[in-house]
């Protein structure tokens, strides 16, 4: 036996640990060790386990721990790296100056007009800066669509021409305004007298009858365009930049059109601030009813070639369809997309002569209206007001058994003489717009002094105002087109001098006249 002295026990105690430890670590290499393991990527960081402090530098120690634990690969020192390639976001588009007039004046100078003056100049000045942004708007026309899509050849030039019209032709003569309303201007930036200044302009208005003519057919010609790639790419890198406001080419191209229809507006404004006594009343009222006869001239010149242009896309299967009131039809009241009795979509056209059916077609690429039965000429048109459900609509074989597809929102068409043509019952989307039609079609019907009475309707055209003063305006034609978004969408048009509007909103009967 090997005695040790008291001081060597603490060295041979902490060997034995040792080569215990050691002897541990062998036997769990070789046993399969079952024991479950909690992560490292789940175990709490230490910087949660720092209480939250308001103190800058320690938050970012935190923040430094916790990136440590991470698995990103980063060390807690080096700053992170930023992509080479960053998303790029969109330039806001470009916003128009919206600056009163009185806001031009400091507070001195304000104080010495009055508030009826104020007003009155402010309107002024909106009537000059509205010239001043047209201005900009037909060249930026020219410049960013015109110019480049011809020397690119995206498009011919005769098809540009078709498109912009003599736009270029426009500008001189806002100009001219606008060169007469700064020269009217006084130091103290107030216009005197506008009254003469616009009576002597306004008539030179005229010169957009020939513009305002052609845009159905320029916007047809431009929908066409845009199924080509090129030209579909070219305008929504425009739309897409900041110069265009996020407005697209027809928006530009159809600004002259709205800008006629906002001169009444602007004059009755300035006359409504004139007092009695100025030199400019008499002026004002003259200029009023200046510009409404330009633009009835230019709303009938626009009617005739919107009715020749749909006359000219009927295509006849039968020679007997041909029937000669067609041509005789200066003027197309409405036209809407409905439904036949078997469920048949048909685009019907209400000239003031005659009542056409068609089925929208394409030919060559062009698309056309192939009429439908024998078109029903007004003086012999008989209308029929039906009600929901005394019609079932629809030719599938399921819906002959069944009662729940009771039609409604319908009315019949046929001739007097039942020899003549089959009749028509026709459906519309709701009930708004089947008014709408049987208002039409009875004010065509009144108007032929030799039409017959039909029993079941009375011909007296009904007080439409309440409809007509909930109708929305369109902006982009002369004859309305209310469209909706279903498959059913119906697209009705009714001409100003059909359904006449109640004075209260002023704005809508002014865009009406166009």
């Amino acid at each position: 036996m090997v005695a040790y002295d008291e001081p060597c026990v603490v060295p041979i105690k902490r060997t034995l640990q040792k080569i215990d430890y050691q002897n541990q670590t062998y036997k769990e290499l070789e046993e399969p060790c079952t024991k479950r393991v909690r992560p490292l990527g789940r175990v709490t960081s230490l910087a949660n386990l720092i209480s939250p402090v308001k103190n800058g530098a320690v938050r970012r120690f935190g923040q430094t721990l916790q990136a440590s634990f991470r698995g990103d690969g980063r060390s807690p020192g080096v700053p992170q790296q930023k992509p080479c390639s960053k998303a790029v976001a969109p330039t806001p588009p470009k916003r128009r100056n919206s600056t009163l007039w009185s806001e031009t004046l400091d507070v001195h100078q304000k104080g010495t007009f009055s508030t009826k003056e104020i007003k009155r100049q402010e309107a002024i000045f909106e009537l000059s800066r509205g010239e001043q942004d047209l201005i900009e708007d037909l060249k930026l026309a020219r410049k960013a669509y015109h110019d480049p899509m011809l020397k690119l050849s995206i498009m011919s030039e005769e098809e540009l021409t078709a498109i912009f019209g003599d736009l270029d032709a426009y500008i001189p003569l806002h100009e001219d305004l606008l060169a007469q309303l700064a020269k009217a201007t006084g130091p103290d930036g107030t216009v005197g007298q506008i009254g003469k200044i616009v009576v002597d302009w306004l008539p030179r208005l005229n010169a957009y009858r020939a513009y305002c003519s052609k845009q159905l057919a320029a916007k047809a010609l431009l929908d066409q365009k845009k199924q080509d790639p090129r030209v579909q790419d070219f305008l929504q890198r425009c739309l897409e930049s900041p110069f265009s406001r996020k407005l697209d080419l027809w928006s530009f191209l159809d600004i002259p059109r709205s800008r006629l229809v906002k001169y009444p507006l602007l004059l009755k404004e300035i006359l409504r601030h004139t007092p009695p006594d100025h030199p400019d009343t008499a002026s004002l009222e003259q200029a009023i009813s200046i510009i409404q006869a330009v633009l009835a001239d230019i709303n009938m010149k626009k009617g005739e070639s919107e009715c020749q242009y749909y006359i000219d896309k009927l295509e006849y299967l039968d020679d007997r369809q041909k029937d000669p009131h067609i041509d005789q039809c200066k003027s197309l009241l409405c036209h809407g997309e409905l439904r036949n009795k078997s469920g048949t979509k048909l685009h019907v056209f209400l000239f003031t002569e005659v009542l056409v059916l068609t089925r929208p077609v394409t030919r060559n690429d062009r698309h056309c209206f192939q009429v439908y039965r024998q078109p029903i000429p007004v003086q012999d048109l008989v209308l029929e007001d039906l009600q929901d459900g005394d019609v079932r609509m629809g030719g599938s074989f399921r819906g002959a058994f069944s009662n729940a597809d009771k039609a409604k929102n319908i009315f019949r068409v046929r001739f007097q003489d039942p020899s003549q043509g089959q009749s028509h019952t026709l459906q519309v989307n709701d009930i708004f717009h089947k008014q709408q039609w049987l208002n039409c079609l009875r004010t065509a019907m009144s108007t032929q002094k030799d039409s017959p009475l039909h029993e079941n309707e009375s011909l007296s055209t009904p007080a439409s105002n309440d409809i007509c003063t909930k109708r929305r305006s369109s902006s982009v034609s002369a004859i309305i087109h209310m469209e909706e978004t279903d498959e059913n969408s119906l697209c009705l048009a009714f001409r100003r001098e059909e359904c006449p509007q109640r004075k209260k909103d002023e704005i809508s009967k002014a865009m009406n006249t166009l």
